[in-house]
């Protein structure tokens, strides 16, 4: 049975998927930014509420307290590492490929931001009474999908091989 590649393993669809990612997470993030009130909740259905607030750190508020320096040093090297893999993968692996576009265009989002505003936009928050998730935005999600996708090829292909 022969593979045929991934869509995602060819430069112009990945590049046209990372620009129109980004051209969502950005816009919804300018008027996440002119729209909401900074850390007020704004309900939108039971546990799910958009809360404006400001990270400076990475995923989960990690490395509040580094240099924003650091930050997107830290941020360009994982782009970097990352589109290495994409280009040393075998383009028949689909999910890893498209993680991997998930991945850069959410990492490149929140760097915008920080060249931008000087942090990141976070403003989706799900909770109950005693708990909460932490904020994110659409460039977080992309990069948990991405991250998701990349490890339900490494199944598939392994659940493949021994088939």
């Amino acid at each position: 049975m022969t593979r045929h590649p991934a869509i995602f393993a060819r430069p112009l669809p990945a590049i046209c998927f990372i620009v129109l990612a980004l051209l969502l997470d950005q816009a919804i993030k300018y008027l996440v930014e002119t729209s909401l009130p900074l850390q007020q909740p704004v309900p939108v259905m039971p546990m799910l509420a958009l809360y404006r607030t400001h990270n400076l750190g990475v995923a989960f508020s990690m490395l509040s307290d580094a240099h924003g320096w650091f930050i997107v040093g830290l941020r360009i090297a994982i782009v970097a590492f990352v589109f290495w893999l994409w280009r040393r993968t075998s383009p028949v692996h689909h999910f890893a490929h498209l993680g991997f576009v998930m991945i850069i265009a959410g990492a490149i989002g929140n760097i915008i931001d920080r060249f931008v505003y000087g942090h990141v936009i976070d403003y989706v928050l799900f909770y109950t009474q005693t708990w909460s998730f932490a904020v994110f935005n659409l460039a977080d999600s992309l990069i948990t999908v991405g991250a998701a996708f990349i490890i339900l090829d490494e199944f598939t292909v392994t659940r493949a091989r021994k088939g």
